[in-house]
């Protein structure tokens, strides 16, 4: 079938489905999100295996926990927002919200998160009361088919419309830019390629920038307590997420017992400069990420380089030649390689920071461990990130957690740092059209030019 022919009839089919739960209450609304929710949550060790074997990347009981974990965060979010009808009513301004569904949602996932991307996207779209075409990545294609098979399988059960959630079982780049053409609404996360063809394809979108996680160490944190939350978020499915920890930032004379720290939780410091150049071009060689190291254990990474290592080491970590520009391991890693990066005073080390976002990742994200409200506070102000995280693990963290206020999501704005529309986390108020009623108060006085521009 011609790709046009095939993205219409895509189209056609969403919009007959999404009409018939226009109208649908919240908790009509709220129990087609749930169903996704819980029937991904089911199978999530069976769909995490598939996403391994097929797309040879992270670690397999990491991608159960991003499955089930997300599925559960979702839903616990979701819940309990209004997102039908009337939403809010502001007494003050006598204006009253009200909730309408935009339509049909083109939605494209990316290989590192072949099933917690669609699920996430179809939840927060159906929150809305929309229907979804999913384009997964070729590489996660099959992934991103039984996904949606798993999702549809559940919806049925509960009598939901057909056709409420599809997936492009062979995607191309030509039918996924068309489905985004065609769509109400486009939400792509994935490479900057897909991500600029969203932006660019006529209709409003919702994408993502590039990652590069800062981990900013203050002289009052102590090493035993955040170096297993840096070693979590960098070790996260062998480093693929965008939200994982990449260079950490720390007191220069706290170097030796933070190094010592990190051995002891399984992570290999290379200072000799050759093999700190053996390493950067392994992963980096002539200055471009290794797509074929991404995703790959610490002790593999090593080995191509021909770096020995102890058995079960977890993390290679690099020190830099200086940050931004003068390395490029000052870029985002999609694997367990961690950057070193010593400072003197506080305020080289939010520079440090500043710098490495600026070569790549601005508008994304930052951790932040300190018990200086100050210190904290005058990186935020400086930092072009939209999210900074307080001792916290970034690659669980940022992306919505019970132990924050970050909204959960699998897509995480950038503002226009990173090129995006927003610079938030993508959430159920995204997939939402509001009217806005406004009352007349003939009560209240009109403006006096006195009282306006007096001192």
């Amino acid at each position: 079938m011609d790709p046009k022919e095939f993205v219409t009839d895509l189209i056609e089919k969403a919009r007959v489905a999404q009409a018939k739960i226009a109208n649908y209450d919240q908790a009509q609304t709220d129990l087609l999100v749930k169903t996704v929710g819980k029937a991904i949550y089911d199978r999530g060790d069976e769909l995490a295996k598939m996403a391994v074997e097929e797309s040879k990347m992270g670690k397999y009981e990491d991608k159960i926990m991003k499955n089930k974990g997300k599925a559960m965060a979702v839903w616990n979010w979701l819940k309990d927002k209004p997102s039908v009808g009337i939403i809010e009513r502001d007494e003050k301004l006598n204006m009253v919200l009200i909730a309408k569904p935009m339509g049909v949602v083109g939605a494209i996932a990316p290989v590192t998160n072949p099933v917690m991307t669609p699920m996430h996207n179809a939840m927060i779209a159906l929150k809305g009361r929309n229907a979804i075409i999913v384009c997964p990545h070729p590489s996660g294609k099959k992934t991103g088919v039984e996904t949606v098979k798993t999702i549809n399988e559940a919806l049925a059960k509960i009598g939901a419309p057909e056709n409420l959630v599809q997936v492009v079982a062979e995607p191309t780049l030509e039918i996924s830019s068309l489905v985004m053409q065609m769509s109400d609404v486009c939400l792509a996360t994935g490479g900057p390629g897909m991500v600029k063809a969203a932006y660019s394809s006529g209709k409003p979108a919702l994408g993502v920038g590039a990652g590069n996680m800062q981990c900013l160490v203050d002289k009052d944190a102590t090493p035993a307590e955040f170096v297993p939350k840096v070693m979590k978020g960098r070790t996260y499915d062998n480093g693929v997420l965008c939200t994982c920890e990449q260079n950490c930032i720390y007191p220069i004379e706290m170097e030796k017992e933070l190094m010592a720290e990190f051995a002891k939780h399984d992570a290999y410091y290379i200072d000799d400069p050759q093999k700190v150049i053996d390493l950067r071009n392994t992963v980096f060689p002539e200055g471009q990420l290794n797509k074929q190291v991404v995703g790959l254990s610490a002790e593999k990474i090593a080995k191509l380089a021909n770096i020995e290592v102890p058995e079960g080491t977890k993390v290679l970590i690099a020190k830099a030649d200086g940050p931004g520009a003068a390395d490029v391991f000052s870029k985002e890693k999609l694997f367990p390689v961690l950057t070193a990066f010593p400072y003197k005073e506080w305020d080289e080390a939010v520079d440090i920071a500043v710098k490495n976002l600026l070569l790549e990742g601005a508008g994304h994200s930052s951790v932040i461990h300190s018990n200086t409200k100050a210190n904290i506070e005058k990186a935020a102000i400086a930092l072009p990130v939209s999210r900074i995280l307080v001792n916290g693990v970034g690659s669980s963290g940022v992306g919505g957690a019970p132990s924050n206020g970050f909204a959960p999501t699998a897509t995480l704005g950038c503002g226009s740092w990173g090129g995006n529309s927003v610079s938030e986390n993508v959430d159920y108020k995204h997939m939402i059209n509001i009217s806005r009623l406004g009352y007349t108060d003939d009560s209240k006085p009109g403006l006096d030019a006195d009282k306006v521009w007096a001192d």
